[in-house]
């Protein structure tokens, strides 16, 4: 997984850096096929942002959240992402029916 950090008006410290990375586990946990991951801290006066695109095999997913404080953005962020992560997983089980026993020997 390629993971790309990118702040605006904000430098990105080796803290933040190791909490998104932490965060982004949780993530992977899920899904296996994750190919990138660009995330973008901003700050805009007293609004703290933070935007995250995921590249998956076969979906790219865009989530972002706003907040007072950089964590709970990223916190947000890592909700509405694992929310958006796990829709797509579901949607990626196969939906026919399991082949009756009988139809499976013949």
């Amino acid at each position: 997984m390629n993971l790309k950090i990118t702040g605006l008006h904000l430098d990105v410290t080796p803290a933040l850096r190791d909490y998104i990375e932490s965060k982004l586990e949780r993530i992977t946990r899920h899904v296996d096929n994750v190919i990138g991951v660009n995330v973008t801290l901003s700050v805009d006066k007293l609004v703290q942002k933070a935007e995250v695109n995921v590249h998956l095999a076969g979906k790219d997913i865009h989530a972002e959240a706003t907040e007072a404080d950089m964590y709970a953005a990223i916190d947000l962020l890592t909700d509405k992402l694992d929310r958006q992560v796990l829709k797509f997983k579901e949607k990626q089980v196969e939906h026919r029916a399991p082949v009756p026993q009988e139809q499976a020997s013949l």
